[in-house]
């Protein structure tokens, strides 16, 4: 079951919102405060206007199955602040929101969500694949280190959100497995800013 990925639209805000929703109660019901007010997440209505702001960016894009919504993903070159040094930021494209719809949970569609972020990098000549991730959602973090990412560290003192853990992979580790996609065919390029 491979998705197609496009561009978000900003009709698709309020299946985002949806999937935000759901996993949250998902999390919740396993004990995790990851994106709750309790835990410090954005509240709701702070998510939904950022992102807005991504979809209208070109930042954000949703996976498919079958013409139904599966995921979706935000990636950029802008991280929150004490997370990432500016070098690191310069030399990577930063993975935001990618949500999974529990339809779809175990057919790898983060694991697309995440190929695609890799190929953005790779035409935008950036070496690195680099994301955030709850501080206290071990499940999360093993989860991307299944996915071939390593543990940068975690933020220190400076960083003032909920999600301190910071992941990493190289670019070249996806293009070293197989070719990816041609940009112009597979979904629009993300508006990064020189370093």
């Amino acid at each position: 079951m491979t998705p197609h990925l496009r561009p978000a639209r900003l009709t698709d805000i309020g299946t985002i919102t949806r999937f935000r929703l759901q996993r949250t109660s998902w999390l919740a019901a396993r004990g995790s405060d990851q994106w709750t007010r309790a835990g410090r997440g954005l509240p709701i209505e702070t998510f939904v206007r950022s992102v807005a702001r991504a979809v209208d960016n070109g930042e954000t894009w949703m996976a498919e199955i079958d013409g139904e919504p599966a995921g979706t993903i935000t990636v950029n070159d802008r991280a929150d602040d004490g997370l990432w040094s500016p070098g690191e930021i310069a030399e990577a494209v930063i993975v935001h929101y990618m949500i999974v719809d529990l339809r779809f949970a175990g057919h790898r569609i983060g694991h697309a969500l995440l190929e695609h972020a890799a190929h953005l990098a790779a035409h935008s000549n950036r070496d690195w694949v680099r994301l955030d991730a709850w501080t206290t959602n071990e499940g999360l973090h093993n989860y991307y280190i299944r996915a071939g990412f390593r543990q940068a560290r975690f933020a220190g003192p400076e960083a003032t959100g909920p999600s301190g853990a910071l992941f990493e992979r190289p670019t070249a580790s996806w293009l070293s497995t197989r070719r990816l996609p041609d940009p112009v065919t597979h979904a629009a390029q993300p508006r990064l800013h020189a370093g």
